[in-house]
C-alpha cells in the first residue's frame, strides 16, 4: 500500500515513522528540511509534551476536548515520553510537568523523529498543490502512468509544483496558518475545501494581547512572576497564574498567551492583573501598615520598592492618583485602600490580539465534525486523513499542543494498520 504524508512536521514525521514499518510511505515537505516549526518551539528547546494524567491534559484543551478523548487515552503523554526514550532521546521534566530533551535542543527531537522515519521516501522543496480522489481525475491518464506499477484500488492523485503522484491513502499534516515562514500557510485547508470538507475559519491563538495603555512601552521587557492574569470574556471569568512579560504595546508570557486562546474573537469586558495573588486584601492591609510604620519618613515611592518592581512603581502610583514624593506617614486610610485595590486589580485597557502570523498555534481548521475521532479519517472522503494542527484543535502552553499532534498521529497510524490487518 502506498501512502502519502503531506507535511514533515511533528505529526507528519511520527505517523510516517509508524506506518513505514509496514507500507510504502512518501513524505512531502515544502521546505528545505523537515521539522522547521519544531526547531523554534519552546524557544528552541521543544517542550514536546506534559507529564500529566489524561484528565489534566483535557483540562488544558481549549478547543477539541471531546474529540481528543479517544486519541489521548490510546496514546497518552507518558506514551510519548516512552516513545522518545525508547528511540534514544534523553528527556527531563521541568516546572509545570513540561518535558524537554535533556540537551535543550529542539533539533534532537526532529532527529529522533527522522531516524524513526528513515524507511520513508522524503521529498523536500516540493509543495503539494492539489489532492484529488479517483472519481475526480482521468482514469486513462492514471492507468497509462501506472501500467508498470501495482494498481491502486481507489487512488488519490497528488499534484505538486514539479510532478504528479498516485497513492492509496493520503494523510494531511500541513499544520495551521501561524508562522508562515515555517511553511504553515493553510495549504491543508485548501485541500479539504476542494474535496467538500468544512473548515472552521482560522484565527490566532497563543498570541500576545495588545493593550491600549500608553505606559506599556515604558515597561517593555519587564517580567512579572507569580502574578494572576484575570479577564471577563464574553461574560465568563478566566484567570491564570504565572508569568507576564510586557512588550512595547502588549503583554506576553505564558499566562498571557494562554488567556489569548480563550479570547479569540470574543468581547473582553475586563482585563486585569492581581499583583499579589498570595495575599488577601486583609493581609495586604497589615503588610502596608507595617511597611509604612517602619519607613514612616520615606517617600511612598521608596516604600513601594518592597512590594513592586522599580519600573512599575511610578506608573502604579500615577494610576492610584498618589504623588510619588508623599511621605509614608502621610498616607491616609483612603490612599491605602486605593493601593490595596490596585495591587489586587491592576486594570489594563484591552485593545486586540496580535494577528495570526504571531500565533504559536492556530485556532480553527478542519471542522472536527468532518473527522472520525478514533481514526482521523475524513467522513466524506475514504482514505483521506487529517492530523495535528490542521485540525480545529488548540491547547494551552506547556507541551499540550504537541501531545495532541502525537496522539492524533498515532490514532491515524493505528487505524490504517488495523484496517490492513483485517483484509
Amino acid at each position: 500500500m502506498k501512502i502519502a504524508v503531506i507535511g514533515g512536521g511533528a505529526s507528519g514525521l511520527m505517523v510516517a515513522g509508524e506506518l513505514s514499518q509496514y507500507f510504502d510511505v512518501t513524505i512531502f515537505e515544502r521546505n528545505e528540511k523537515c521539522g522547521k516549526k519544531l526547531y523554534i518551539t519552546g524557544k528552541g528547546r521543544c517542550n514536546l509534551t506534559n507529564a500529566c494524567s489524561v484528565s489534566e491534559f483535557l483540562e488544558n484543551v481549549v478547543h477539541g476536548e471531546k474529540f481528543l478523548i479517544s486519541a489521548i487515552n490510546r496514546f497518552t503523554s507518558y506514551d510519548t515520553i516512552d516513545y522518545f526514550k525508547k528511540s534514544g532521546l534523553r528527556l527531563k521534566t521541568e516546572r509545570g510537568n513540561r518535558v524537554f530533551p535533556l540537551s535543550d535542543k529542539a533539533s534532537d527531537v526532529t532527529k529522533t523523529l527522522l531516524k524513526n522515519a528513515d524507511k520513508c521516501q522524503i521529498i523536500l522543496n516540493e509543495r503539494v498543490l492539489k489532492i484529488e480522489k479517483y472519481e475526480n481525475f482521468d482514469k486513462i491518464e492514471y492507468l497509462e502512468k501506472n501500467k508498470n506499477l501495482e494498481n491502486l484500488e481507489n487512488p488519490f492523485k497528488v499534484t505538486t509544483e514539479k510532478n504528479v503522484y498516485y497513492f492509496d491513502k493520503v494523510i494531511v499534516a500541513t499544520g495551521g496558518k501561524s508562522y508562515s515562514s515555517t511553511g504553515s500557510s493553510g495549504d491543508g485547508y485548501k485541500f479539504a475545501s476542494n474535496l467538500g470538507i468544512e473548515i472552521v475559519p482560522p484565527k490566532s491563538a497563543l498570541v500576545p494581547i495588545k493593550i491600549k495603555d500608553k505606559f506599556c512601552s515604558k515597561l517593555e521587557g519587564l517580567s512579572l512572576k507569580n502574578v494572576k492574569l484575570k479577564a471577563v470574556i464574553g461574560g465568563k471569568k478566566r484567570e491564570f497564574f504565572g508569568e507576564i512579560l510586557f512588550t512595547y504595546d502588549a503583554i506576553s508570557g505564558p499566562i498571557s498567551l494562554s488567556m489569548s486562546s480563550y479570547i479569540g474573537n470574543k468581547k473582553v469586558e475586563k482585563l486585569s492583573i492581581d499583583l499579589k495573588p498570595a495575599l488577601t486584601e486583609e493581609q495586604l492591609n497589615l503588610r502596608l501598615l507595617k511597611e509604612f510604620k517602619e519607613n514612616s519618613n520615606k517617600d511612598i515611592s521608596n516604600v513601594m520598592k518592597n512590594l513592586l518592581p522599580h519600573r512599575l512603581i511610578e506608573i502604579f502610583l500615577e494610576k492610584a492618583q498618589i504623588k510619588s514624593d508623599i511621605k509614608a506617614n502621610s498616607i491616609t486610610k483612603e490612599m491605602r485602600e486605593k493601593i490595596i485595590k490596585l495591587l489586587k486589580d491592576f486594570v489594563l485597557e484591552y485593545d486586540k490580539l496580535y494577528d495570526i502570523e504571531a500565533g504559536i498555534i492556530t485556532s480553527g481548521g478542519i471542522d472536527l465534525k468532518e473527522i472520525n475521532p478514533k481514526t482521523m479519517e475524513s467522513k466524506k472522503v475514504n482514505g483521506l486523513y487529517f492530523i495535528g494542527e490542521v485540525l480545529d484543535i488548540d491547547c494551552l502552553t506547556g507541551g499540550f499542543n504537541l501531545q495532541a499532534a502525537f496522539s492524533t498521529a498515532q490514532a491515524c497510524a493505528n487505524a490504517i494498520k488495523s484496517e490492513y490487518n483485517k483484509r
